[in-house]
């Protein structure tokens, strides 16, 4: 580390004695009104700004030569301008309004702007294209404020997940284009059902708290709302192609007509992604596709978007105990393993993971005058696959099978035959498939009203999640009694209806002093019937209602910024498995947070930064136990008065437009009270801290452009202890970690191509030995380790 840090120091030296220029300017609208948040972009280089309140952006480079800037704002047409350097110099740009309605209209009723008081990071496809070699979008943010990753398979590629200020996937709502992508009945998102998604993703925004009303589940950590790509107004091709460690391969083709007849336009993805993972047998085959279309004009747009992943893995879920690390290594895999008669053992080949999802969607927007507009959306998305598992000895108890007798025989005592059984068999080794057959269905809508001084939306959706079939499959048993290939032995179906409505505005009630209100409406029905395995029952009859409040104010200026500070309020439901996990005759309550956010936040020409303070205050949350279920689920559980609290730091320097250094830091505490019921009686636990909570989470990240098209890069990640429970038991703990990445890439312009981007990754450079993530299983810790160091290298191709 201290050489290189050395070498950094002697590149900074060299840079300062560099002769600098610096381009500076205004952006403005054809009026000449001053368009505050205007990008200004470097073209060929990373590099670029956003305009102050007065419009102003400047930019410095370091050498004489002919440069290339582009000016972009929202609702305007793009303005590229080439000139010459030799000295400072001034560059203003005039901006038209776009006689094509922007896509970023579909998102903009569920994103947070500017003048918001809510604590949020905005990320544009820049931000994450180089690190885009084939591992899922967790991993691409993993140096966000507040966030932790983990990957079963240990490298990225397979089952991921993510967890924003403690909260896991279940509590973050996640919209596409502003429909919900969290599955309805878990709360979950499952990133390895959308392989090689981020590469038709143009922006994404993260609003960490409760956030701003959106569509879908209420947010206890977080909302990460995404954007699919936007309208490319010329037709482009574009290869790539990725090879790394682990057998990990990626490859994709994008496609684009550009706009036809200032009207039209369409595009397309197909990926692959291939890996052994780091884990033994943890195997990933995903595939995917995009697709979209649409017809823009000055008032409308129409535009279909078409996306489907397909996955098969290999489990990796089941993570290693202390021994087995000992004794077996870190990389052993218990999924399909299968114990033979002489001590020795073998695995299942088929122990995977398989699924499809298919997403549809419709949207609509409508300009209906200088301040209003509309948007409408339907959508369709359509899962169904299994999971395949050898259980060896199994009880038979599980499954209408039941035990098995043998040997028929009587004997006579006193004159009287009693019957019996030589042999009774209680257990057997079994082949299953657990199945998931669901759809879901909606609409969405919001109208915006946009004047000097109001920003005001309306919003809302009906969605249904219907004829959602849970099923197991026996495939094979020893001993198989009645049953035939394909009987069920587990059977329910559920459905689920949610409907919100929300309003929100921003007033200006004095110069830069906005004022913010936000009120959801939120209805939900959810019923669930059938038999679950063992016999018990799958019953949910549930329907509640409701009220989530938001309210906030900011202050802006030059110097300052924005500061702001906002209360919100927010319920949500019991998921699925937290009813079929309870104990027997009980069931979850709803979760009740009231989140009190303030802050501070400043885009400056050369710097940013952003401060938050936090308090989250829980009634009956539905706290992480630490432990599965018997599909790997995490149990959750009501707890006592809980609450998090903390502060999250983030920010940037440019130093002569060469240098990039970024960092965060986030210091939080969190308490509750347990109560944990067995056999052996009842314990409490008081004051003690949530389970997957690092009381710290720290990033580094720097980037360097030695010279024109080339960029080098290190980042630095710092997880602090956390508990697997919530028993703040020493001995249950994930130990403190740190990773260390470095990147590259470099770009150039062959005779009769458009571009060739070559980008290498080498993850975790020290090939530190850490786990990101466990559970308990009774009295034991299992930990998911991650891959030591490893490397990742890809080839873009445009046309």
């Amino acid at each position: 580390m201290k050489k290189l840090l050395f070498v950094f120091q002697l590149l900074f030296v060299a840079l300062l004695s560099q002769a600098q220029f610096v381009i500076s300017g205004k952006v403005t609208d054809v009026d000449g009104n001053k368009l505050a948040g205007a990008n200004v972009q470097l073209e060929h280089s990373p590099k670029g700004t956003v305009t102050d309140l007065q419009g102003c952006y400047q930019l410095e480079v370091n050498k004489i030569g002919n440069y290339t800037l582009t000016a972009s704002f929202l609702g305007f047409t793009k303005l590229q301008e080439t000139v010459e350097v030799t000295k400072n110099l001034e560059l203003n740009f005039t901006l038209t309004a776009k006689s094509i309605l922007a896509d970023e209209i579909i998102v903009k009723s569920t994103r947070a702007d500017a003048n918001t008081p809510v604590t949020f990071s905005l990320l544009s496809k820049k931000d994450f294209v180089n690190q885009n070699l084939g591992q899922d979008l967790p991993y691409l943010l993993s140096m966000t404020p507040s966030l932790v990753t983990s990957s079963d398979a240990g490298a990225g590629v397979g089952y991921t997940g993510l967890w924003i200020r403690g909260s896991n996937i279940q509590r973050i709502n996640v919209t596409v284009n502003g429909i919900p992508l969290n599955d309805p009945e878990s709360h979950g998102v499952f990133w390895v059902n959308m392989p090689d998604f981020t590469s038709s993703v143009n922006s994404l925004q993260i609003q960490r708290g409760v956030g701003t009303s959106t569509n879908g589940g209420g947010a206890f950590g977080a909302t990460i709302n995404l954007e699919t790509n936007t309208l490319e107004t010329k037709p482009f091709a574009e290869i790539n192609s990725v090879a790394g460690s682990f057998n990990t391969f990626k490859n994709n083709i994008r496609v684009g007509t550009g706009l036809i007849n200032d009207k039209w336009a369409f595009e397309g993805r197909l990926s692959k992604i291939s890996s052994d993972g780091y884990i033994d047998r943890a195997s990933s085959d995903l595939k995917s596709f995009f697709v979209q279309g649409g017809f823009y004009s000055d008032k409308t747009m129409v535009k279909a978007v078409v996306f489907s992943g397909k996955e098969k893995t290999y489990q990796a879920w089941w993570g290693v105990d202390n021994w087995t690390i000992e004794n077996l290594g870190r990389t052993f895999n218990w999924a399909g393993y299968i114990e033979n008669s002489d001590g020795s053992f073998r695995f299942y080949d088929n122990q995977t993971d398989n699924y499809q999802q298919d997403h549809y969607q419709l949207h609509l927007s409508q300009k209906l005058g200088e301040y209003l507009k509309f948007n409408a959306a339907l959508h369709y998305t359509y899962g169904r696959g299994y999971y395949e598992e050898y259980n060896q000895n199994d009880s038979l108890k599980n499954y209408p099978i039941g035990e098995q007798f043998f040997g028929y025989d009587s004997v006579l005592n006193n004159g009287v035959y009693a019957y019996f059984y030589h042999d009774t068999v209680a257990i057997s080794d079994i082949i299953v498939r657990r199945w998931l057959d669901n759809h879901f269905y909606g609409t969405t809508y919001s109208l915006d009203y946009t004047s000097e001084k109001l920003n005001l939306n309306v919003g809302g959706a009906i969605n249904n999640y219907a004829n959602a079939k849970h099923f197991g499959e026996i495939l094979w048993a020893q001993y198989v009694g009645n049953t035939t290939i394909e009987d069920n032995y587990y059977n329910n179906i559920a459905e689920k209806l949610d409907i919100n409505n929300y309003i929100k505005a921003t007033y200006a009630i004095l110069a830069n002093v906005y004022l913010f209100g936000d009120l959801q409406v939120r209805m939900v029905d959810y019923f669930c019937s059938g038999n679950e395995k063992g016999g018990a029952m799958a019953a949910i009859d549930k329907n509640y209602l409701f009220l989530n409040p938001k309210v906030g104010i900011s202050y802006k200026n030059n110097f300052l910024g924005t500061v702001y500070a906002s209360y919100a309020l927010s319920n949500r439901e019991p998921i699925r498995t937290d009813f079929l996990d309870a104990p027997e005759n009980t069931d979850p309550e709803p979760e009740t947070l009231r989140d009190i956010e303030f802050g501070a936040r400043k885009n400056d020409k050369s710097y940013n930064y952003n401060i938050n303070f936090f308090f989250m205050k829980y009634t009956n949350q539905l706290a992480l136990t630490g432990e599965l279920n018997d599909v790997g689920s995490p149990i959750r559980a009501n707890v006592g008065k809980s609450y998090r609290l903390g502060i999250e730091i983030d920010g940037g320097y440019e130093i002569k437009n060469t240098f990039t250094i970024k960092g965060n830091i986030a210091l939080s505490n969190s308490n509750t009270n347990y109560k944990e019921e067995s056999e052996t009686g009842i314990a409490n636990y008081n004051n003690v801290q949530l389970s997957y909570a690092p009381q710290l989470i720290g990033g580094l990240q720097i980037n360097y452009l030695p010279f024109r098209n080339t960029e080098l890069g290190i980042s630095y990640r710092y997880i602090s202890k956390q508990y697997l429970d919530l028993t703040e038991n020493d001995e249950r703990i994930l130990d403190p970690y740190s990773y260390t990445n470095l990147h590259a890439n470099y770009t150039f312009k062959p005779k009769y191509l458009d571009e060739i981007k070559i980008n290498i990754m080498v993850n975790n450079l020290f090939n530190q030995l850490y786990a990101s993530n466990g559970y308990m299983w009774g009295d034991t810790p299992y930990y998911y380790p991650q891959a030591g160091i490893n490397f990742m290298a890809g080839v873009t191709i445009k046309f």
